[in-house]
């Protein structure tokens, strides 16, 4: 077992909005496992349970990654956050690698280079 954030894991995370204000949600982890294992950041994707459709949003159904809704990936809201952020996790296993392919193709779109 990794003690250290996997990539395709989901975690409650907290994303500074700022200074003192906050707002804590799920994100996955899209960072690659050595620069999870070796660095004090990953890199992540919040997802919110709003299922507005966007190019750049990518659904991930309720159970995987063990999440409790239905949910969005907010593929164009890519964030790097200190571990520190991450407040509870992983909720139970990575998600599908197709997914996660899909995933990495909409931050790609984002960054207008797919």
């Amino acid at each position: 077992m990794q003690n250290f954030p996997q990539r395709g894991e989901i975690y409650l995370v907290r994303i500074p909005n700022k200074p003192k204000d906050s707002k804590e949600r799920p994100a996955l982890i899209v960072s690659m496992d050595v620069r999870n294992q070796y660095a004090d950041d990953v890199i992540a994707i919040p997802l919110t349970t709003n299922l507005r459709a966007a190019p750049t949003h990518i659904r991930i159904k309720k159970g995987l990654g063990g999440l409790k809704q239905d949910s969005m990936a907010k593929c164009e809201q890519i964030t790097t956050l200190d571990k520190s952020l991450l407040i509870r996790g992983p909720f139970a296993g990575k998600i599908s690698e197709s997914l996660l392919s899909d995933i990495l193709k909409a931050i790609l779109n984002a960054l207008g280079a797919y």
